[in-house]
């Protein structure tokens, strides 16, 4: 028989192919590009995200220092390359993107090397110096498990990708003091360049059980100096404050401002994330920068008072403005709520939330408002549309024709008849204690979606509302619960709740759903109020997930309008799901 020359390199070729899979594709060209061969998770993953970032395997929590430069979107985070646990040996994993939504991932940035960084690096920041050169602000878990303060620089300041870094030769530059406790004293924020001259950023920190935020200032960005030994933000009786963050935001319109900016057109905002409670708050302000003080219109209570990005699963957020478009973007921390045995099966854990623009609410002037970046829509495939639909009490509504399991919906609810809510006493009441124990039925609400559903509606996550009249306006009730999300047992199936004040005079209330396999952020009245969740359906996986409007409440509502779209699967390196059909 004869064996053509094509066949015979098609043999070499393939019998490399297989060595080098027995290998472990060691022989992977070495571009500081991570070799996808060598990530490996079990096959049709059926909690997998297809359009959430995550890395390839194995662990995955805050983001660190996003940013933008020369054209590319960075995003940094802290990874375990070695287990889908939290442990030792965290490293600032590195992807890099075009346009926020398709990623590259690289090999890590900074890795435990130093002695004072040789137990883990831990979060910090990214920031564009006045010259326009990208500098790195870390946390090290030093040889004595201390908490110190690390800078790290590009190697090659010509490469878009920054795929190299090169720590500072004076590290540690921050060493703690007695203004926070050695193991509890981390994530530098980005800095901003005072009017004298000066950078400054804060750390997060803690003292007996204060929560503090602390100022550090320099000429130089390799110097640091603690000017005021009283902190400039602080809290009782709430442990560690975590992952500061510090920006202004433009009192007339959506376009973010540069973290530098200060003027009577912006106010400003502080962030903390509080360990204990797992959740990160935001306070709107004023700065005067002349005497080192934040004064925020409210201080924190330790209620449903208290402002949150995500009443949710959304944790060790962090914000970059971009240049480009003139926005301030938001990424958060979305961990997961099976068990650690579940995640090392899978491989991997955590995954970060769509990138939101944030942005002052100008009705208000007092909280933010967050939406998911447009660059998302373009993942937006056939689509599905409901108009002018009037959904009367206890009926429910499927909207069929999506992949219901990889899914983007936003709808607008008409309440023709709001002035019959029911009177409710809301003041002391927890918002999420009344999604949890509220009656099933009510006279406007629960109406909103079951995503995530099953056939039989066994499995489903409810997003919903509600609406009550207090004595002076009408509020709306925000819910995601998780209940029935699964028949899975050992899982966290935590309700959330917020309220929301109701226009009278527009009588609508909008949703806008992200669901993609076992995560769903969902964004309330235009994203004035955000609920993130993280669910594990049995049965509701794949082609067998539904999704469905309903309204359980006495009085009709009215489906102004719908649109569904299924979404296409973002290149991010994913193990692809092949046992369901996508758009």
């Amino acid at each position: 028989m004869e064996i053509s020359a094509t066949l015979v390199l098609v043999l070499l070729a393939l019998f490399t192919f297989l060595q080098n899979v027995a290998n472990g594709f060691d022989s992977w060209p070495q571009t500081n590009t991570i070799n996808p061969f060598k990530y490996r998770v079990p096959e049709n993953p059926p909690y997998r995200t297809s359009y959430h970032f995550q890395p390839p395997q194995n662990w995955m929590n805050d983001p660190n220092g996003p940013m933008y430069y020369k054209g590319v979107y960075h995003l940094f985070y802290q990874h375990n390359p070695t287990a889908a646990t939290f442990g030792d040996g965290i490293v600032w994993g590195h992807s890099v993107s075009y346009d926020l939504i398709n990623w590259i991932h690289l090999n890590n940035a900074i890795e435990p090397s130093e002695a004072y960084d040789i137990i883990s690096c831990w979060s910090g920041s990214a920031t564009i110096l006045l010259d326009g050169k990208p500098v790195i602000m870390y946390t090290g878990i030093d040889h004595n498990r201390h908490q110190v303060q690390n800078l790290a620089m590009p190697k090659n300041l010509s490469d878009p990708f920054l795929r190299e870094w090169v720590k500072h030769t004076q590290n540690p530059v921050i060493i703690p003091s007695e203004v926070a406790e050695v193991d509890n004293f981390r994530d530098p924020s980005t800095a901003w360049h005072g009017k004298d001259g000066k950078w400054r950023i804060i750390i997060g920190a803690q003292k007996g059980d204060q929560g503090r935020a602390i100022l550090y200032q320099s000429e130089d960005f390799v110097n640091w100096k603690l000017e005021d030994a009283n902190p400039f933000y602080a809290t009782d009786n709430t442990g560690v404050c975590e992952c500061p963050d510090f920006y202004p935001v433009s009192i007339n319109g959506t376009n973010g401002v540069d973290s530098s900016v200060e003027s009577s057109s912006v106010r400003h905002v502080a962030k903390v994330g509080y360990l204990r409670m797992a959740h990160d708050y935001y306070f709107v302000g004023k700065y005067l920068s002349d005497e080192e003080r934040f004064i925020a219109d409210a201080k924190f209570t330790g209620t449903s008072l208290d402002l949150r990005y995500d009443y949710g699963k959304f944790y060790a957020s962090k914000s970059f403005f971009d240049y480009a478009k003139n926005r301030r973007i938001l990424w958060g921390w979305v961990n997961e709520s099976d068990s650690e045995k579940d995640d090392i099966e899978k491989g991997w854990a955590g995954v970060q939330s769509i990138p939101r623009q944030v942005w002052l609410d100008n009705k208000s002037g007092n909280r933010l408002v967050q939406w998911p970046i447009e660059e998302v829509e373009k993942l937006r495939s056939k689509n599905i549309s409901i108009n002018g639909e009037k959904l009367r009490g206890g009926s429910i509504l499927e909207v069929s024709g999506i992949t219901a399991s990889q899914a983007d919906i936003e709808v607008l609810f008409e309440i023709p008849e709001l002035e019959n809510a029911e009177s409710f006493d809301l003041s002391d009441v927890d918002p999420q204690l009344l999604c949890s124990n509220a009656p099933r039925s009510g006279i406007i609400g629960p109406f909103g979606l079951l995503a995530l559903a099953s056939k039989d509606l066994r499995e489903h996550t409810a997003i919903s509302f509600r609406v009550y009249k207090t004595s002076n306006k009408f509020v709306g009730l925000m819910c995601s619960d998780q209940s029935r999300s699964s028949l899975q047992n050992g899982l966290d199936k935590t309700t959330y709740g917020t309220f929301f004040d109701v226009d009278s005079n527009v009588r609508t209330i909008s949703l806008r759903s992200l669901i993609d396999h076992s995560i769903i952020e969902s964004f309330g009245e235009g994203g004035r109020v955000c609920i993130s969740s993280r669910v594990y359906p049995k049965l509701a996986t794949g082609n067998e997930a539904h999704l469905y409007v309903f309204n359980n409440g006495t009085m009709s509502i009215l489906i102004s309008k719908l649109n569904a779209w299924c979404m296409k699967e973002a290149e991010i390196g994913h193990v692809k799901n092949m046992s369901y059909k996508t758009c």
